[in-house]
């Protein structure tokens, strides 16, 4: 490991990021103890100074947060953790702590966010895990493959005719359904959003 650089009392300051938005969650204390905690068990794990005592987030309310990576700064004397969050990181019910801005007007926790695809992928994941009656994602896994790849050349073929019309409504509807039925493919053959991203951060 890192030679880290801990304070006079012991601790490093630790930002907090969701691994898959890159939302700043939130910022803690950990410890050598802290910190060697969360590496066994995978949940984050942090020194409480007003406590003056360990505490795993989410102990409390459920809201855990599973550590993807620990990054040190160049210095040492800092970590990034990024983690999976489970719900809201702030004891406010906020998803981040960092909910307003120095007027004290909040902010919209909720932008436009591409980690919305990796959350449509889990729905469709748990379509197949748990069918539920009615649901047009089980209706093309019943179909088969040929379905899927029908309805991926039919939405292919809506978003070229919106193009072609500059339609900027509908290329943007029919962008958001053909992504949808992708990722339905994906799933059924076995590929993943991340060999996907990969695969274009290869292509940069």
């Amino acid at each position: 490991m890192l030679n880290l650089k801990f304070d006079e009392k012991g601790l490093l300051p630790v930002v907090v990021q969701d691994y898959r938005s890159n939302t700043v969650l939130m910022q803690a204390y950990m410890n050598e103890e802290s910190l060697k905690l969360t590496r066994e068990t995978g949940k984050a794990t942090y020194y409480s100074r007003s406590r003056e005592k360990l505490w795993v987030k989410g102990e409390e309310s459920g809201h855990f947060q599973f550590v993807k990576e620990i990054l040190a700064d160049c210095d040492g004397d800092c970590l990034l953790l990024k983690v999976e969050q489970v719900e809201a990181a702030c004891h406010t019910n906020h998803f981040s702590c960092f909910y307003r801005d120095v007027d004290g007007g909040e902010v919209n926790e909720t932008p436009p966010n591409p980690a919305i695809l990796y959350e449509v992928y889990d729905v469709i994941c748990d379509r197949l895990l748990h069918p539920k009656e009615g649901s047009y994602t089980n209706y093309l896994f019943d179909k088969g493959i040929d379905k899927m790849c029908k309805k991926v050349g039919e939405e292919a073929a809506e978003v070229i005719i919106g193009a072609k019309n500059r339609a900027k409504e509908e290329v943007r509807y029919e962008a958001a359904d053909l992504i949808f039925h992708l990722w339905v493919v994906l799933k059924e053959i076995g590929v993943t959003p991340d060999d996907v991203f990969a695969e274009l951060q290869k292509r940069r």
